[in-house]
């Protein structure tokens, strides 16, 4: 199950021993009244709230039918009885002050109660005010017809003064008050100051919808307005008792008519059983990431299709859900559920479906699940009655249980080994890289999938998810100002529009307006991802396009022998962050990386250091240059010790021992595997052109060598499959005698190396090839020379004195006389042709030779 619950609290667990232990006293000598049965107490027992600290509050009937409310606390797993009513009460609304001296509580009056006052008025909600510490008196706050929900509330710091209260109060006559009530000490008593005068503050009028976040102290709202669109607002209460109106977002829905719908202002088990249809289920979402989700069905459910939809308010848009029902039975399906899982939001439709969706990162559809039958099951639920008081929550009414919920990287694991569809690989690969947390441990069991199931995925690279998720994870850890800036995904669109049995549309919502300046915390994330939405038309993310331009250019410098001070600064951005790598050549090892030289690699380190600093340094200027430096460093420095793992993995798993410098061995499926599992890292890092660890190209060079006849490994190496590296063909030279496959071989390398590589050969090959093709080299580099018009260079001086081939010789002569007779003045008006000059050199060799 991909949603592995804990039991926080359990009525029958944490409250049924206390109460049997209550009516095991009440039998005792000397005791008046009876004790009723455990199991009779635990029927009745229904809990009613959760405060900030975890507090619960719930209420039970004794025999004479009294209504109990008691309350467990979290901190001690203790029980304390808090008041009797002495009557049956239908309690809706309950709440406890931190201080635990004054408990407010809504009830109903029962019908019994109704018949006693048959020819009277009588209200049909009473909402009273508690003095219990210890039991004083009791204030009647509201007698009304309309049901009233109470709610402490709770300061986000412990330094509020032991006298202060502030009491929330929510009418369904569509209005919400502040009530502060001060108290004062006498001796051990606690009494309410002046409890015939309470200060009251109307902070809310013509709510048709309220929800309270009772972590963060905010109070969510509704207005309707004629001929307007509905406004969802937001009141962030402060510890200093004041509040302050601190969003305002305009709404595609219409709310008017319908009745008043609190959310998470207590949990009444008579609020359940109403048979009133709720037109609209609506909840709002936050993360500690400034993301704001407002989601919304409809009730009714009379098709094979059910839609809902979810407002990225911080996104700026808003999508309808449309999931097709596999079996319909009308008398199972109940209402959505909507739950907080923290970075993500699942609906929950049971037996039918399990929706997953990404709420920090909701652009592409594929990021979030879809799941249906087993993999959509939630255990331990009971299926109709569950929602979330808070992030990672689940209460489920019909037990009372409390669950604290947490996504399994166990069962993603195991979803992601048996997903075959690409939307589910990379829905699990971006929830366990980006949200459970890319730990080393978790990283490497990513990889064993990947060594196995890598040339699986065809909308995706899963080497290349892998890698800059976990970057992603890794450096916003760091700093959380990097999240818009390092890419989190190695996907820019997803080409598959459709995920079978959902549909999905997109609209442009209008984008919330905070009212107040300078907010910290949710409110500071928010407005970032608010401005971010407003004035940022292309994504910031690190462009690899860029990258591999600035790459080319360089590389083409290079062959200039242009060098400049910034090639030098390139270098030694790479030389630190080699340095960071340098457990690689300590550690015992399997992977023979970082054991040689690789120009072109170490010219794309160090350069993506440099691209990046240039990149992070234009928005986080307050950061630091120093700071910029050493971000950019660590980023590609995890970057190659990702890659470096991933080899080790793949090499321990197929028990890869180091291989020799030789050409084909009788092959081993081991070998084989890793040679292509080498071959989608080569891809997927030239994808988006990430630096290889120096030694990659060599490693894959041998592993290639032992598995492919010469042919095959040719075809390879022209094709950019494999690279030769100056390390693996000097070695291959030292070890290889001249036999006559042997030289064949090396002919073939020979005439694929680049020139500087080729140079360094032939001085080790004391072959007549070998001089052959130095000779064609330097012919070929001298009338390039020619054809730029640098004809005042002596061609002379770049010979090597060692060289003893005579057509070459001969040839240094011709060109020497040519030049000495200013011959060479006139090469672009006769077309001479390099070619025929050295075809009638060799003849001539020939002929003095007489062969």
């Amino acid at each position: 199950m991909f949603c592995e619950l804990s039991v926080r609290f359990d009525p029958s667990r944490d409250v049924g021993p206390w109460l049997s232990e209550r009516a095991e006293a009440a039998e005792r000598p000397g005791r008046d009244g009876s004790a009723d049965a455990w199991g009779n107490h635990l029927e009745t027992l229904l809990m009613i709230n959760v405060e900030r600290n975890g507090n619960v509050l719930y209420t039970w009937k004794d025999p004479q039918e009294c209504t109990n409310v008691g309350l467990y606390d979290d901190d001690n797993k203790k029980n304390q009885h808090l008041y009797t009513f002495e009557k049956d009460l239908r309690v809706i609304s309950c709440s406890i002050n931190r201080e635990k001296t004054l408990l407010a509580i809504s009830f109903l009056q029962t019908a019994q109660e109704e018949k006693k006052f048959l020819f009277e008025t009588v209200p049909k909600c009473l909402t009273l005010l508690i003095e219990i510490h210890p039991l004083n008196n009791v204030k009647v706050l509201k007698a009304v017809d309309s049901c009233i929900r109470v709610q402490f509330l709770y300061p986000l710091t412990d330094k509020t003064s032991w006298s202060d209260s502030c009491l929330l109060l929510i009418s369904e006559d569509k209005y919400a008050e502040k009530l502060d009530i001060k108290t004062v000490r006498e001796g051990d008593r606690v009494m309410i100051e002046n409890s015939s005068w309470l200060s009251k503050e109307r902070i809310a009028d013509d709510l048709v919808w309220s929800q309270w976040d009772m972590l963060e102290q905010r109070l969510f709202y509704i207005v309707t307005k004629e001929e307007e669109r509905d406004i969802l607002n937001c009141i962030q209460f402060y510890p200093n008792k004041d509040f302050k109106l601190i969003l305002e977002v305009p709404l595609e829905i219409s709310m008017a008519d319908i009745r008043l719908r609190s959310v998470n202002v207590n949990y009444s088990y008579y609020q359940d059983q109403e048979t009133i249809p709720k037109p609209l289920d609506v909840h709002v979402f936050t993360s500690d990431t400034g993301s704001l989700c407002l989601c919304y069905s409809l009730a009714s459910m009379n098709s094979k299709d059910v839609s809902y939809s979810v407002a990225f308010l911080h996104k700026g848009y808003s999508k309808t859900y449309t999931a097709t029902l596999e079996e319909m039975n009308y008398l199972q399906i109940k209402e959505l559920g909507f739950l907080d899982l923290g970075s993500y939001l699942a609906v929950y439709l049971p037996g039918q479906f399990l929706h997953l969706l990404d709420t920090q990162h909701p652009d592409l559809i594929c990021h979030s699940f879809f799941l249906s039958g087993e993999d959509a099951k939630i255990n331990l639920l009971n299926a109709d009655t569950v929602f979330s008081p808070a992030k990672s929550s689940i209460l489920d009414r019909s037990t009372g249980k409390i669950f604290t919920v947490e996504m399994s990287p166990k069962a993603l694991l195991q979803f992601l080994w048996k997903s075959k569809s690409d939307n589910d690989q990379l829905a699990a690969l971006h929830c366990l890289l980006l949200h459970v947390g890319s730990t080393e441990e978790l990283e490497d069991q990513i990889i064993q999938w990947l060594s196995e199931n890598a040339s699986s995925c065809f909308a995706f690279d899963p080497i290349q998810e892998l890698i800059i998720a976990s970057l992603h994870w890794k450096m916003c850890l760091e700093s959380s100002h990097l999240d818009k800036l390092l890419p989190y995904t190695s996907l820019s669109n997803w080409n598959k529009k459709d995920i079978p049995g959902i549909l999905c549309k997109m609209y442009i919502i209008s984008l919330p307006s905070l009212k107040v300046q300078n907010c910290k915390g949710f409110w500071e994330k928010l407005n970032v991802n608010l401005e971010y939405v407003k004035y940022v038309e292309t994504p910031l993310h690190l462009s690899h396009k860029m990258l591999r331009r600035e790459w080319y250019k360089l590389l083409s410098d290079e062959k200039t022998a242009v060098r400049t001070s910034y090639i030098k600064s390139i270098f030694e951005n790479t030389k630190r962050v080699f340095s960071s790598l340098q457990r690689w050549e300590t550690e015992d090892r399997t992977a023979p990386l970082f054991q040689d030289e690789d120009y072109q690699q170490s010219l794309l380190t160090g350069l993506m250091v440099a691209q990046l600093k240039e990149h992070l340094l234009r928005p986080l200027q307050y950061v630091g240059k120093k700071k910029i430096d050493q971000i950019a460093v660590d980023y590609v420095s995890k970057l190659l010790d990702l890659i470096c793992r991933m080899m080790e993995t793949v090499r321990r798993k197929y028990s890869l021992s180091s291989l020799s410098f030789s050409c084909r061995q009788p092959e081993k499926a081991n070998e084989v595997i890793v040679f292509h599992i080498m071959c989608r890292i080569l891809q997927a890092a030239s994808g988006m052109c990430l630096p290889l660890p120096p030694g990659f190209h060599t490693l894959h060079l041998e592993v290639g060598m032992r598995c492919f006849p010469l042919h095959t490994v040719l075809q390879y190496i022209d094709h950019g499959v494999l690279h030769l590296t100056e390390k693996y063909v000097l070695n291959l030279w030292k070890e290889l005698d001249n036999t006559e496959q042997n030289v064949k071989l090396k002919l073939s390398i020979l005439t694929r190396l680049p020139q500087a590589i080729g140079c360094k050969v032939c001085q080790l090959w004391n072959h007549s090839l070998s001089t052959h093709v130095m000779a064609k080299n330097y012919v070929k580099v001298l009338f390039e020379k020619l054809s730029s018009k640098q004809y005042n260079i002596p061609f002379t001086d770049r010979i090597s004195p060692q060289i003893e081939f005579l057509p070459l010789n001969y040839l240094v002569t011709i060109i020497v006389e040519m030049e000495r007779q200013g011959w060479a003045a006139s090469l672009e008006e006769t077309n001479m042709n390099a070619r025929l000059v050295e075809e009638v050199a060799l003849k001539h060799t020939t002929m003095l030779l007489g062969l």
